[in-house]
């Protein structure tokens, strides 16, 4: 994945760059960066990309709250106001089809309040926890692909790319591996996102804010 930030001065580019676990680079700013003008900034999120580089979130530790962190650092660094190139909103990405389904109609609204940002997170989550109730029952504990499946990881999976094709995901063992609109995989989310006790999210049919 990509995701776009607005950044006003290259100083501070640079400086976040490298507090992202970027190697540091010898490059000379080129004379259009001097000016006192926004600058976009490309954090690459698809680790296969660049495998010479590794970000890492701060760690939180191993349950919910470690769990959504990490999440949202993957998603958008934690930022709450960035909108992606596909339209995708906040600190954790939601689509607008995706809120409509908890009861967020607005993006401005929801784009410019990190509280409800955070409800609708709790809230996917519980609705993706219903849905492959029998599915986590039934696969956590297995492998495929060399992936161990875990409820957390199966979870990230479907906030990345909706219930239904993890649902597929995990009833082809594995072959059919579903992929967004930036190359992420669902078995990248299983693999990245696996461990963590979620346990304290109740699975709720059709929760709404």
């Amino acid at each position: 994945m990509k995701r776009w930030i607005l950044i006003s001065c290259p100083l501070v580019a640079m400086f976040i760059l490298s507090g992202y676990g970027f190697k540091t680079l010898n490059v000379k700013v080129p004379e259009q960066l001097r000016l006192n003008e926004p600058t976009l900034v490309s954090f690459p999120q698809d680790e296969t990309s660049l495998p010479s580089y590794e970000i890492r979130p701060p760690y939180i530790g191993s349950q919910f709250i470690g769990f959504k962190e990490a999440l949202a650092f993957k998603e958008s660094q934690g930022n709450y106001f960035v909108t992606n190139t596909y339209g995708y909103l906040g600190k954790y990405q939601f689509g607008m089809g995706t809120l409509a389904l908890v009861g967020v109609y607005d993006g401005n609204h929801f784009l410019s309040n990190p509280e409800l940002q955070e409800r609708a997170f709790y809230v996917n989550i519980s609705r993706n926890k219903w849905i492959l109730r029998k599915d986590i029952k039934r696969f956590v504990g297995m492998k495929m692909r060399g992936i161990e499946i875990t409820e957390s990881g199966i979870l990230a999976a479907a906030h990345l790319a909706g219930p239904g094709n993890v649902k597929i995901f995990l009833r082809s063992q594995g072959r059919m591996d579903i992929k967004d609109g930036y190359g992420t995989s669902i078995s990248n989310y299983m693999k990245k996102f696996s461990g963590y006790d979620i346990s304290m999210v109740s699975p709720k049919r059709n929760p709404r804010i």
